[in-house]
């Protein structure tokens, strides 16, 4: 009776904390939007509540801004512990929301997809593996649970591990097509001019110490 009042309990806070969306938009979590600025998305977080990490520069610009969703107390608000945005050239690209591990503690697949099914319409159970390139190389392959979408936009429930919570992502098909493109050139190019690179390191590093020696011949006394 404890499980099922707690599951309960559970799923009523996720529906409550996160209202209907009108027309089932799947381009919003709460009050989130995909193809939000990252000037604007870090204003509406605030300040001290997030941290921009800059992932690629060439052929176009990826960042990642990550928010910690906390309470005055360092609780999550609304049972999300973290969110995680993603822009391609400072377009908001993918969201992927980290669910804390006590507000969705006893809750099958069925419950998540029925809570989440409330604000998306209905979904498509399904089971493939999917890529999130992101800075997180323990998260980098996800199974997918369920999967909400239309044309533009996707909404995925991702499976939990024992080193990952419960998490979704919602996503814009078109830029994250071309951010992941971009993140693919962008790798390809660090490798091809790594080499280069290398040379000019050991190149920098030898004339500086050189210039370390040359000083340190004229003041140096045994």
């Amino acid at each position: 009776m404890k499980v099922m009042r707690n599951t309960v309990v559970a799923v009523s806070l996720i529906l409550l904390s996160a209202p209907l969306i009108s027309g089932q938009d799947l381009s919003k979590y709460r009050s989130f939007s995909l193809r939000t600025s990252l000037v604007a998305l870090s204003k509406q977080v605030g300040p001290y509540s997030h941290w921009t990490t800059l992932i690629h520069q060439r052929p176009a610009v990826i960042q990642e801004l990550t928010f910690w969703s906390l309470s005055a107390s360092r609780a999550p608000v609304g049972g999300v512990s973290q969110i995680l945005f993603s822009f391609y050239n400072g377009e908001l690209y993918r969201m992927v929301v980290t669910y804390d591990r006590d507000a969705t503690e006893g809750l099958t697949d069925d419950d998540m997809v029925q809570a989440i099914s409330a604000r998306y319409g209905t979904a498509t159970r399904l089971y493939p593996e999917i890529n999130l390139p992101t800075n997180d190389v323990n998260a980098s392959t996800n199974m997918v649970i369920a999967r909400w979408e239309d044309s533009q936009n996707s909404v995925n429930l991702l499976a939990s591990s024992n080193e990952n919570p419960l998490r979704l992502a919602v996503v814009s098909k078109r830029l994250d097509a071309q951010a992941k493109a971009a993140i693919i050139e962008s790798d390809n190019l660090e490798k091809r001019e790594a080499p280069q690179m290398d040379i000019g390191r050991q190149k920098k590093e030898t004339d500086e110490l050189e210039v370390a020696r040359q000083i340190n011949l004229k003041i140096f006394r045994p």
